[in-house]
């Protein structure tokens, strides 16, 4: 007796680790990490506080091996703003507006073939993308250029070709944020946000994408910590049965992963707490819980995995339940770690993609002063404050891309109410080049190119977030998004006029 109860506790304990897919600090492994994935953690998250290189990445991956050969190591890699392999430099790759705005599935299919290649290449399996949100709220302040768009067909389509890219290589793709964040106002980061829409614009708008991720195989669904009173007015998305067992599950006929957002987001954190948040959400229908974004260490994997065993042995949450969420996570690590699953991606690297990508969404519109800028300009960022997906360690603009093409090119960073004549006081007399983020989204960014403008007609004016304010300047430029690749496909317009 005492033998089965034992083996029975080991056995719980195991599979409340194998659900925790957890960050955690440096470039590589703690001691703790490691002793926890000889105990049956079976996942890793990886941030950008993780990556220094290609090379220590892969050493990395290869250290979490050595300890579990079929570990789950995730990464929240979208290209474009949202870039964890190129932190510091910004992405190679367009995100995923600037896709939408090409519109050309098999472009899409390239690119994320060629990002999942780059991932496999340094030991990375899981990739929590591709946002598959119909961005139809423009004052959406976290999802924006983070979607392919405000169409509901155009991202179905989009999502579907990035899922069966990024797979192509042999890595997961976790398409989120289920049922969909584009109709939001609010930052589940930092609140809970709501969606109050009928069913009717759910299924029409919000849920499309997710059946046409299903269609196309995706290997995981990331649910969302959203409130959809139509669905449920009591529990958002992340801990509801009704969203993630009745309408994922069983009405859509889902049968891969669902990994939650991040415990640690304050819709969940603030509400709930971690502890309950993460029982109610295996409960409700989750297989795997993703923390470690803000809490990353020991302590807090151990304070999940004792919650879940203690709800177990309450009642709270049925063993059969939190045995099978531990046996998708084993079902998708074995279908990453099959030989030859990269087998298919398409040929060779194509290392040139995402630059090719970048300049094909780039749209010009030439005003009535519109000459091409052929001496250092002074390059005006407008810098608002970035939201938390993003993140404010990766560069973005175009002054690096430009002082390439451009020697002796200077830049400065301005924001607030004065913003538009400090920046005309530092720039002098040379040409300026002012750069912004969403300048729908904020009243004293517009106010700030109208002073610009005003008294300088000839400034260029490049939007690097969604370009729903009409274009101005002598040049108007729309990258649809901040990656490297986006920037530089800029400068060479500006330099090109």
């Amino acid at each position: 007796m005492t033998t089965l109860t034992a083996r029975g506790t080991d056995t719980l304990t195991r599979d409340a680790l194998t659900v925790l897919q957890p960050g955690f600090t440096g470039t590589s492994a703690p001691d703790w990490l490691l002793r926890r994935l000889g105990e049956g953690l079976a996942s890793v998250g990886l941030f950008g506080r993780n990556i220094a290189s290609p090379e220590q990445l892969a050493a990395l991956t290869a250290q979490l091996r050595a300890e579990r050969d079929d570990v789950l190591v995730a990464i929240d890699e979208e290209g474009g703003d949202v870039t964890r392999l190129e932190v510091r430099s910004g992405s190679s790759f367009p995100g995923n507006h600037a896709l939408g705005a090409v519109d050309d599935v098999e472009l899409t299919r390239s690119v994320a073939a060629e990002l999942g290649r780059r991932l496999a290449a340094c030991g990375v399996n899981l990739n929590w993308a591709p946002s598959a949100d119909v961005n139809s709220n423009p004052a959406n302040p976290v999802i924006g250029v983070r979607s392919f768009g405000a169409d509901t067909g155009l991202v179905s389509r989009h999502t579907a070709a990035y899922v069966t890219g990024l797979q192509s290589a042999g890595v997961a793709a976790c398409t989120k944020h289920f049922p969909g964040h584009g109709d939001t106002a609010v930052d589940s980061h930092h609140d809970m946000p709501r969606i109050d829409v009928g069913l009717d614009v759910l299924y029409e708008r919000e849920l499309e994408p997710f059946r046409a991720a299903i269609a196309a195989g995706t290997r995981a669904v990331m649910s969302a910590h959203i409130l959809v009173p139509a669905l449920d007015p009591d529990r958002p998305a992340t801990l509801s049965p009704r969203i993630l067992t009745g309408l994922l599950r069983e009405e859509l006929g889902y049968e891969g992963l669902i990994v939650t957002d991040g415990m640690e987001m304050q819709a969940i954190s603030a509400t709930y707490g971690i502890e309950r948040g993460s029982v109610l959400a295996i409960a409700a229908g989750a297989d795997a819980i993703c923390v470690g974004g803000g809490l990353a260490d020991d302590d807090t994997v151990l304070r999940l995995r004792d919650a879940l065993v203690a709800a177990v042995h309450s009642g709270d949450l049925p063993e059969e339940r939190l045995a099978d969420a531990a046996a998708r996570v084993r079902s998708l690590a074995r279908w990453t770690s099959v030989p030859g699953a990269a087998e298919h991606s398409g040929g060779a690297p194509d290392t040139g993609i995402g630059l090719v990508a970048a300049r094909r969404a780039v749209t010009v519109t030439r005003g009535e002063y519109a000459a091409p800028v052929t001496e250092a300009p002074y390059v005006v960022a407008f810098t608002p404050v970035a939201n938390i997906a993003v993140g404010d360690e990766t560069p973005w603009g175009v002054a690096a891309e430009l002082e390439r093409l451009l020697p002796g090119t200077e830049t400065g960073s301005f924001s607030g109410t004065d913003a538009g004549a400090a920046a005309l006081a530092a720039a002098g007399e040379r040409r300026i080049v002012a750069v912004v983020r969403d300048a729908h989204r904020h009243a004293w960014m517009a106010d700030s190119l109208d002073a610009l403008l005003d008294a300088r007609p000839d400034t260029v004016v490049v939007e690097m977030g969604v370009p729903q304010a009409p274009p101005r300047g002598s040049l108007h430029v729309a990258t649809h998004g901040a990656a490297r690749v986006c920037g530089l496909a800029a400068a060479e317009v500006i330099v090109a006029g």
